[in-house]
């Protein structure tokens, strides 16, 4: 499919997710299924600050081409700048514009999914943000609506792509929802059929079958992977192989899982140091021992990991006493 002037050979895309999409787990997903990737979201007006910390997450591996940052924002002076910032320091080939998030620290700001409640403004930020990448594709990721009485994805999606998005991706709940329920794909091929534009679905892909039917439910043109991958970056291998026809891999050993959580923080401390690589590991190497049995004493030893020795330590006591 085409993103604007961007072609994107793949109809699997990992979703952003604060705290999670970082550059090493998205360099991990993308080695085992060659999916679209977005950085974390980031605040325009953090670009605009000169924030020390944002341009961190901006960064993208020399092999992660094409892919999109992610920046959220409610003022346009903000965004058109911030749209600008993010795209020197990236050199990504899309700019996402985030109208989804959920989180009441971002919507009660007016940014996020707040910005549902007033598609005028909606409209005025994108077109900002549009300036601001200055000919590169902008997209836009959103919700349902502000919750199951003010459901608008359809007009929302029109008015984006008259706006000037090149591609729309839906998350199929409401803000209140959360992440709660049951994602309404139904509602996702509403907004297929009512706009041209490519449309990308996201919510409750949790194996490779979900890939397949979301995909065939909605007839969007790229299914979109968010929580399932905590700790289980195969999930994005087994949908790839799905979408291609090609025979789903099974989960692997324990101590395949273990190497890959290694090559994860390899890299995590490649680009950010050891200190903070050690903290950020604790919950993504909790997450890849998910559903092992007799884990718990592991758990608590990865909770308390401060330094590269440690992590190979108790790397070495789950292969021992677990796999």
């Amino acid at each position: 499919m085409r993103i604007g002037n961007v072609e994107v050979n793949t109809r699997l895309a990992l979703a952003p997710m604060a705290g999670v999409t970082d550059l090493a787990f998205r360099t991990v997903c993308r080695e085992l299924s060659g999916c679209y990737t977005v950085s974390e979201m980031v605040s325009a007006k953090a670009l605009c600050y000169g924030d020390k910390k944002t341009p961190g997450l901006l960064r993208l591996g020399e092999d992660e081409r094409p892919a999109a940052v992610q920046i959220f924002g409610s003022d346009e002076e903000a965004m058109e700048k911030g749209a600008a910032i993010a795209l020197e320091k990236s050199g990504a080939a899309v700019l996402d514009i985030n109208m989804g998030c959920p989180v009441p620290k971002v919507a009660n700001s007016g940014d996020g999914s707040a910005l549902m409640r007033d598609p005028d403004k909606a409209q005025r930020v994108l077109r900002a943000a549009v300036r601001g990448a200055g000919g590169v594709p902008v997209t836009v990721k959103f919700r349902l609506g502000w919750d199951k009485g003010s459901i608008n994805c359809v007009e929302f999606a029109r008015r984006m792509e008259d706006a000037g998005a090149a591609a729309v991706a839906v998350h199929g709940r409401t803000k209140t929802q959360m992440y709660s329920g049951t994602a309404n794909w139904d509602y996702i091929r509403a907004v297929k059929e009512a706009v041209s534009i490519p449309v990308i679905a996201n919510g409750d892909v949790f194996s490779a079958k979900d890939a397949v039917r979301i995909l065939n439910i909605t007839g969007a043109d790229m299914a979109m992977v968010g929580r399932g991958t905590f700790g289980n970056p195969w999930l994005m291998e087994q949908c790839a192989a799905a979408l291609e026809g090609r025979e789903v891999p099974p989960p692997p050993p324990l101590p395949q899982r273990c190497d890959v959580a290694a090559r994860q923080f390899e890299l995590a401390r490649e680009y950010k140091g050891e200190k903070i690589a050690c903290l950020e590991m604790r919950k993504h190497y909790a997450w890849y021992l998910k559903g092992v049995p007799y884990a718990s004493y592991w758990k608590e030893q990865i909770c308390k990991i401060e330094t590269a020795e440690d992590f190979y330590k108790v790397t070495a006591g789950i292969k021992r006493d677990l796999a």
